[in-house]
């Protein structure tokens, strides 16, 4: 189910499901309501949502305003990833801060390469987890797990060959994503999409943020904590290539569509790039915190 989530000022999208269904709806202070309630024709879904943009927006806190259903507690209801219906990957953006570009080179023990263009790779959709899931790994496929805390970009407009200047028109919201990696497949196939690819290794959420609810995107902190300790800590202006340089690149004869997810790479601090590295165990929990964003936890299980 999707929902808006209205805290002051910020307006937020999460997805729930309730009674066999995925639905759509709003979430305000005391609980959720269902959007089928505010009766605005043509918005069943996120995906209708996203594509409304500011003036499916303003519906939406009009009809707020005049709704008269109770709202539903938040507590009762089972959150999903917080992401439109659509069939495409994950879009993903690789070594994107220079402190995770030279510990990565420094933990093989190779000269620093920063790339010149970003690196771009995808993660089925069959990686999505929520909020709160236990993220269930088996350690007879991978008993190298790592975490990487990641700002998620989601497109509002879509488009192709997308100006930089023009960029943060085509984005809808924010959203908050571990790239969970095996890093022992990727080493393996030499290649990242099978070690980025395992079944919940892309938790996102627990929300949406608009775009407009966030004044300066460069100035975001993402910090990742495992068990309380804090593993990551950077701002969103330490990128190699910025959010419009990624939708640019990204963009260039391919078209970005609306609910397309893009994973904007990871700072430093990773667990296998440690002096002693630190893959996930059983029971760890790990959290990925964007200020002004959200705050992702979730609990590692290795069977």
């Amino acid at each position: 189910m999707s929902f808006i989530v209205i805290y002051g000022d910020n307006m937020r999208f999460i997805s729930f499901f309730e009674a066999g269904e995925v639905r759509t709806g709003v979430v305000v202070a005391d609980g959720a309501i269902d959007i089928a309630a505010l009766e605005l024709p043509g918005m069943t879904s996120l995906l209708d949502i996203i594509r409304g943009s500011t003036d499916g927006l303003a519906d939406i806190a009009d009809a707020l305003a005049r709704a008269s259903a109770a709202p539903k507690p938040l507590s009762t209801l089972k959150l999903l990833a917080p992401v439109a219906a659509s069939g495409k990957n994950i879009f993903c953006i690789g070594r994107n801060y220079l402190g995770h570009v030279q510990e990565g080179y420094r933990a093989r023990g190779l000269p620093i390469d920063v790339p010149q263009a970003p690196q771009i790779f995808s993660k089925p959709r069959t990686t999505l987890a929520a909020a709160g899931d236990e993220l269930r790994f088996d350690r007879n496929v991978s008993d190298r797990m790592d975490y990487e805390g990641e700002l998620g970009i989601v497109i509002g407009k879509g488009g192709r060959n997308i100006a930089p200047k023009d960029a943060f028109d085509h984005i809808f919201g924010y959203t908050v994503i571990n790239d969970v990696t095996a890093r022992d497949l990727q080493r393996k196939h030499d290649q990242w999409f099978k070690g980025k690819g395992l079944d919940q290794s892309c938790p996102m959420g627990p929300w949406i943020v608009t775009r407009d609810e966030v004044a300066d995107i460069q100035a975001v902190e993402i910090v990742t904590t495992v068990n309380g300790e804090t593993r990551q800590s950077a701002r969103i202006s330490q990128m190699i290539f910025d959010i419009p340089t990624i939708l640019a690149e990204l963009s260039k004869g391919m078209t970005l569509e609306p609910g397309d997810i893009i994973a904007s790479g990871t700072p430093e601090g990773v667990g296998y790039a440690m002096a002693t590295p630190q893959y996930l165990a059983d029971g760890d929990v790990v959290t990925v915190s964007i200020s002004g964003i959200g705050t992702l936890t979730n609990r590692i299980a290795m069977r």
